[in-house]
Formats: structure tokens, C-alpha cells, sequence
């Protein structure tokens, strides 16, 4: 795992400096701390920041072909490289290191742009063709490892972070007013788009390959995951299908050549994967978990119990309201506006890992997989629903009584019927983007500023939701598990966990997120995945007798914080400063004093608010970072070491 750069110039008679690659390669730094390695010819140069993992003295990058007529920076892990450097070596190519990385330039002679689809693993990478003077960029199956690029008439820049090419000294920093009401609607920016207009993220499962004569060239996919395919088989049956593909995925994931720990909450997932993990070791596994002073937030007590069936070496933590007091990590790691809260615990648990290995396995993934979160089942009972009414009903009745029906959190649960109706008013696919989003249209419509949102015009953020979900609509239950893998997984959750984990130099790999297990599953009858309302049904059958009594049915929790609590007290003067004030940069997109009445009515408890103020108090955070005409932030990589405000137990 590392941090990779590059320059691409359309005129092949300009040069990339080494200056330019050297600022582009400290921006992301703390993504390889290993090692710094470029590569220059001409119009074109890279720049590689190494995290040593396989290979520890041979592998360093950039690396080349037999004739050097092939370069490559690679940012990832190649879980089969071993078998595909085998079959290389069968057809005659000459391997000079033990790395996985140099698999890639040979592949890439047999077979293209296509080596890709030859892939298992998670990857980045920039293979740059001298012979034929072209320049392809890849990004894996399930979109585990970043990928940024700029382009104007005349370069093209990339890198693992928008840090990277923002080190470039001339880009146009044009802000995309479409990617902050993206990144209201769902706490994060999806799909192509990115917060500056001139940069696009390379999406999952494409590949951009541009030649100074066709510099506008677009990205391809080169593969989808489909659920439009059911394998009817038994539930015996998928349960060894199932056992023996995860099984083989974590082997996988444990081929490294410094120590393998892993993250573990306590959860199904991770504590799963620990298990798998213990019975493939012969060795005590290192695992590392957080919590909170608050009860109810934390799972240490369940993470503990796991740690001790399996006689792991175990590492805890406690997160407190002072670790977000200061969100300088969380805007700079982040690049972009990210308000997903969980990445402050997992900031926290990357640091404590570092401290004692390179690489941890995680339950990443199990979620989208096998269908494990609430909403799944609460929106499964929806769709029961909707289908008794009449479509009539549900346009002339539901969808006016939910536009006047008063969003009151202070009500009695059963009276809190707006949501509830507007789902059941609009189609399985426009329901679930309602469902996901954590500031909807009419919460948009009052904050937002009336000039910001006519330059807008009629952008609608929940079309990406809409069109994956309805691109895997093989059922109610997958065409939400196809919204979360296109969607929420890459642009929320593998964000979340690939900048807070090489914040901190630590490699996270996620053995369910394995695009072959991937197309398995999404072949599996839903009643597997939800029966009888019991989330990820498959997973519990395969791991009830493996793990401690009780855990396997115990309630969903997930990696929340107490942030509703903490913005009411610990984090009152930031919200006072930086989004109830009038003269900030926040104030050109929203509206302050509405702003002002929903954190009122959210101290008061009369609203619930939480989601939303922090975001506001993200996107106002780093617009103080990184929007103001100087540009360049002034930031810093957080420390590697325990915060002071952390307790560590062991």
C-alpha cells in the first residue's frame, strides 16, 4: 500500500521537473513513509510513495519491464500475484524482483488495458507505454484504493489524493457547486464527481487510457457486479460455497511479508474474520479495537470477549469528546468535505494499530455483502407495504399528506409517520435514496442559499442512488445492496477507512470486499441474506458454533459516535464559530439563520439535528483549509503517535 503522482503534459516538448514531483510526493507522504521513488521521460513523470509490505528491500517503485520500455506506480495489493507471476514466467518474461507490483508491467504486455480484469486485489495504478507514448490509469474492482485526476488543454495530473495534485502549481480550483449539495445530501461526494470542478475521481472498475493526441479521452468499465442472476441452490449448499470462499479470501489477505493484525469491534463481521484468521494461524492474532466513555456507543466489552475466545493479543482504546474538538486530521487526511463520524474512531484505531503492525484485516464490506444494516429490513417491510396500496393511493393521498405532515422528532415514535410516507408515495428506488440521505430536498431547499441554489438548476442528487439500485432491482433487497456497493461503499465507507488507515501508515485489508466472493453472494437468494427479519442469516448460520454464545444475535451497533451529545456540549463554540457565523466562507452556500434554528431546536431536543450540524461543521472546517484564495493549506499530517486525549489498555 502506498501513495502514488504523476504528469501527464499534451505537449511532448515539455518536461515534468523533479522539483514538481518531489512537492507531489511530500503531500502525500504519510501514505508511504517507506520510501520515495520517481520516474521522468520527458512529458511524462511519476512520483511513488512506498509502504513496505511484500518484498521489503526489492520492491521499490516505480518498476519497469526487461527494456524499460513500460513504467508503472502501484498503490495496493495483488492477492494473486504469485499465480499470475507463475503463468508469466511460463510465456518468458523476466522477473527481477519478488514483489507483486512488477506483475503488473508484464501482464500488462500480454494483455492491455485488459490485465485488469486479471486482477484480485485492491489497486491504483499508472502504467506509462513509451513505445506507444500512452498512459493508463486503473482503479480496482470494488473501488478499495483512491484515485484523482486533473485535466485541462494542457496536462493531465493524478494521485491517491487531491493533496497530490493540488501541489501542482497551476490548476484551476474552481469549487463544484453540484459536489456540495451532493455532499449535503449524503455527508460525502459520490460517484465521478469531486468537490473541485476540474477533478474527477476514476470511479470503481474503470480504466482511463489517454495518448497526448487524445487527451479527452473517457474512462471504461471493465466489469459490473450483477445481481440479475439467482442460483437457486439450498441453504446447505450456500453455506459451503460461502465458508470455503471466505476461507480462501482471507489466506489470501494474509500474504505479507511484516505482521498481519486486525481491527476488531465485535461485531459479526470482524469478529468473523478474526476467526477465520485464528484458525489459519498458528500464532496469537493482534487485534485492536476503540470504544466510548458512553455505554451505549461502545462495543469494547463484546470486542474483549471475542479477543479472549480466540487468545488474541488485544489493543483497546478510548475515543472522548476531546478527539474532535480539533478536526485539523480529519480535514486534512480527508481532502475533501467528508462527514461520515465514524472516521474520527477510525482515525483513532489506525493510529493504535500502527503503533504495533503494518497491516490489519478488517470486517469491512459484510454489511453490503450479506445485507446487515437496519435499514434493510425496515425497508423490505416498506416495500411490503407499498405493494398492498394502489399506485393511485399512493400518488394522490400519501405524497400530498407527506408534504404537509410535520417532521417532529419530539413526537411519539408511531406519529412519526413523514418519512414513512414519503417512501411509501415514490418508487423502490426513489424510497431508498430518501432512505440514505441524511439532509433530504425540502431540509436542502430551506438551508441552502437561494442564489448558490439557482446555480444548481434542477441537479438531483439521489439520481445515483436511483440508478443503482434500479441497475440491480432483481429484488427489493438487491437493488439496495447494488445502491450500497456503487455508491456508499467506495465514496463513504472505503474512503473512510483507506484515508484514516494511511493517515498513519497502515495498510487495512478487507477479505469480504473481494470482487469473486462479491459475484458469488450477489447470486444468492435474498431470503438468505434477510429470513424472518434476521440480517446476514447466511453469515450467522456459518458462525454461531465458531463464536462466543450470544454474540452472533446480539443487536446491530455499528461505529457510531455520541456525536448528538458532544455537538451540545464539547463541540458548542466550534458550531458558534464556524457555521452559525455570517461573515464565514460557509455563509456563500447556506443559510445562517436557518442553520441557527435547526442547531436551537437540536440543543432543545425538540429536532435531531446531529448529522446534519456536523456536516455543516465539516464543509465549514475545510472550506477554512482549503478554499481560501491562498489554497494551499496549511495543514499538516497528523502525529503517529497516541493523541493525548486517548487512554490505550492492553
Amino acid at each position: 500500500m502506498c501513495g502514488i503522482a504523476g504528469v501527464l503534459y499534451a505537449d511532448s516538448n515539455r518536461s515534468v521537473s523533479a522539483e514538481l514531483l518531489t512537492e507531489m510526493g511530500n503531500a502525500i507522504a504519510h501514505r508511504g513513509p517507506d520510501g520515495e521513488g520517481t520516474f521522468r521521460a520527458g512529458s511524462v513523470g511519476f512520483v511513488h510513495r512506498r509502504l513496505a509490505i511484500i518484498d521489503l528491500e526489492g520492491g521499490r517503485q516505480p518498476l519497469s519491464n526487461e527494456d524499460e520500455s513500460i513504467h508503472v506506480v502501484f498503490n495496493g495489493e495483488i492477492y494473486n500475484y504469485q499465480e499470475l507471476r507463475r503463468g508469466l514466467e511460463k510465456r518468458g518474461h523476466v522477473f527481477r524482483t519478488n514483489s507483486d507490483t512488477e506483475v503488473l508491467v508484464h501482464l500488462y504486455e500480454e494483455h492491455g488495458a485488459d490485465l485488469c480484469t486479471h486482477l484480485r486485489g485492491m489497486f491504483a495504478f499508472a502504467i506509462w507505454d513509451a513505445r506507444r507514448r500512452e498512459l493508463l490509469l486503473a482503479r480496482d474492482h470494488l473501488g478499495q484504493k483512491p484515485f484523482f485526476i486533473y485535466r485541462d488543454n494542457e496536462k493531465l495530473v493524478f494521485g491517491s489524493e487531491l493533496k497530490a495534485i493540488l501541489a501542482h502549481p497551476n490548476l484551476d480550483r474552481a469549487i463544484d457547486p453540484a459536489a456540495i449539495e451532493d455532499y449535503l445530501t449524503f455527508g460525502f461526494i459520490p460517484g465521478q464527481r469531486s468537490i473541485f470542478a476540474k477533478v474527477m475521481k476514476l470511479q470503481a472498475a474503470h480504466f482511463l487510457r489517454i495518448a497526448p493526441s487524445e487527451f479527452r479521452a473517457t474512462p471504461k468499465r471493465y466489469w459490473q457486479l450483477s445481481f440479475d442472476q439467482e442460483n437457486p441452490a439450498s441453504a446447505e449448499k450456500w453455506k459451503e460455497r460461502v465458508d470455503a470462499v471466505l476461507q480462501e479470501s482471507v489466506a489470501a489477505h494474509l500474504v505479507a511479508d511484516v505482521p498481519v493484525g486486525a481491527f476488531l469491534s465485535g461485531g459479526l463481521d470482524s469478529s468473523s474474520i478474526v476467526a477465520l484468521m485464528s484458525g489459519l494461524r498458528s500464532d496469537p492474532v493482534q487485534t485492536f479495537s476503540i470504544g466510548f466513555d458512553e455505554a451505549e456507543f461502545s462495543e469494547l466489552p463484546h470486542a474483549r470477549e471475542v479477543a479472549k475466545h480466540f487468545g488474541c493479543i488485544h489493543t483497546e482504546e478510548i475515543v472522548t469528546p476531546e478527539a474532535v474538538r480539533d478536526l485539523d486530521d480529519l480535514t486534512f487526511l480527508y481532502d475533501e468535505p467528508f462527514a461520515d463520524a465514524s472516521a474520527i474512531p477510525t482515525m483513532a484505531v489506525s493510529r493504535l494499530a500502527a503503533q504495533h503492525v503494518k497491516v490489519v484485516l478488517s470486517g469491512d464490506g459484510g454489511d453490503e455483502l450479506f445485507g446487515g444494516y437496519s435499514r434493510y429490513a425496515h425497508d423490505l417491510k416498506e416495500a411490503g407495504i407499498r405493494d398492498r396500496i394502489p399506485a393511485l393511493i399512493r400518488s394522490l393521498v400519501l405524497r400530498p399528506m407527506a408534504a404537509i405532515w410535520p417532521k417532529s422528532d419530539w413526537l411519539p415514535r408511531p406519529l412519526r409517520l413523514k418519512t414513512a410516507m414519503e417512501n411509501l408515495s415514490r418508487s423502490p428506488a426513489e424510497a431508498y435514496a430518501n432512505t440514505v440521505s441524511t439532509c433530504r430536498s425540502s431540509v436542502r431547499r430551506s438551508l441552502l442559499r437561494r442564489d448558490f441554489s439557482a446555480t444548481l438548476r434542477d441537479y438531483r442528487p439521489e439520481q445515483s442512488i436511483i440508478d443503482a439500485f434500479e441497475a440491480g432491482h432483481r429484488d427489493p433487497l438487491s437493488g439496495m445492496l447494488s445502491a450500497d456497493t456503487n455508491v456508499l461503499l467506495p465514496d463513504d465507507f472505503l474512503t473512510k477507512v483507506d484515508r484514516a488507515s494511511m493517515g498513519f501508515g497502515l495498510e487495512v485489508r478487507p477479505p469480504l470486499i473481494d470482487w469473486k466472493l462479491m459475484e458469488l453472494v450477489a447470486s444468492m437468494p435474498s431470503e438468505f441474506k434477510i429470513r424472518n427479519g434476521s440480517k446476514k442469516w447466511i453469515l450467522k448460520q456459518l458462525f454461531e458454533s465458531r463464536l462466543p454464545k450470544d454474540l452472533v444475535n446480539r443487536r446491530k451497533q455499528g461505529f457510531e459516535l455520541p456525536i448528538d451529545a458532544w455537538l451540545r456540549g464539547p463541540l458548542k463554540e466550534q458550531v458558534r464559530v464556524h457555521v452559525l457565523n455570517s461573515n464565514s466562507l460557509l455563509a456563500q452556500y447556506i443559510n445562517v439563520d436557518a442553520a441557527r434554528l435547526m442547531y436551537e431546536s437540536h440543543c432543545r431536543g425538540t429536532g435531531r439535528h446531529g448529522q446534519l450540524i456536523w456536516s455543516l461543521l465539516v464543509l465549514a472546517r475545510w472550506l477554512d483549509a482549503w478554499a481560501k484564495p491562498e489554497s494551499k493549506p496549511v495543514l499538516k499530517a497528523p502525529a503517529r503517535k497516541l493523541a493525548l486525549q486517548t487512554t490505550a489498555r492492553t
